[in-house]
């Protein structure tokens, strides 16, 4: 389900199932509550979406594929490799800033449903993994970066860019004193931090 398709009714159930969904995961949501929460009634709820697997995999897939056309046009482009992970740094942070509760609720749910990758990744063609591991490649190739695996480097940037949120908790108390507009500052930061930081590792000739 695009997007650009939905109309005000499935908005406001996608809207609601959501916040349902963050607060109480999967097994703890209910489909009556959420229709409360959408103002409507559950007939016409299970008119749109039929179950709670369908709903429930409607705001994973809503959310991931809004970052992947983005991301398909980076990794696709001619520009050069640190460019195309400088835009991917800046991209993934400010989907993340949007949408705060993914990475968790993915995490959680990731935990509680095994086959979880296959139902949110059946579309996975629309990924363009292949272009990003050709990036690297030939990166290398033209000596512009040390020999990497691009399976490594994919992850490292993701990672880079997801721990601050799913940290902030631990990051409140330890670094921010529960300052949301220093945290904030510091995300910003991030974006600067993590491209020099990887620049710095696959561009310096290691020593011998």
């Amino acid at each position: 389900m695009e997007l650009q398709e939905l109309n005000a009714t499935e908005q406001k159930i996608l809207s609601a199932a959501k916040d349902v969904f963050v607060e109480k995961g999967f097994d703890g949501a209910r489909m009556q509550e959420i229709a409360n929460k959408a103002g409507i009634n559950k007939a016409l709820m299970h008119y749109y979406f039929r179950s709670k697997d369908n709903l429930f995999n409607a705001i994973f897939k809503e959310a991931f594929y809004q970052f992947i056309p983005k991301l398909g046009e980076n990794f696709k482009s001619d520009k050069p490799l640190m460019v195309k992970i400088e835009q991917f740094v800046v991209d993934y942070i400010e989907l993340i800033k949007a949408k705060p509760h993914i990475p968790l609720f993915v995490l959680h749910e990731l935990t509680r449903n095994q086959d979880f990758e296959e139902k949110m990744l059946i579309d996975n063609d629309n990924i363009p993994v292949n272009d990003w591991m050709e990036s690297v490649i030939k990166a290398i190739e033209r000596e512009e970066i040390i020999p990497v695996d691009p399976k490594h480097l994919l992850v490292n940037m993701v990672s880079m860019c997801v721990f601050p949120f799913i940290g902030q908790p631990i990051l409140n108390v330890l670094i921010f004193n529960n300052d949301r507009s220093a945290f904030n500052d510091f995300v910003e930061e991030r974006k600067v931090h993590i491209v020099e930081f990887i620049r710095n590792s696959i561009t310096t000739k290691p020593k011998s």
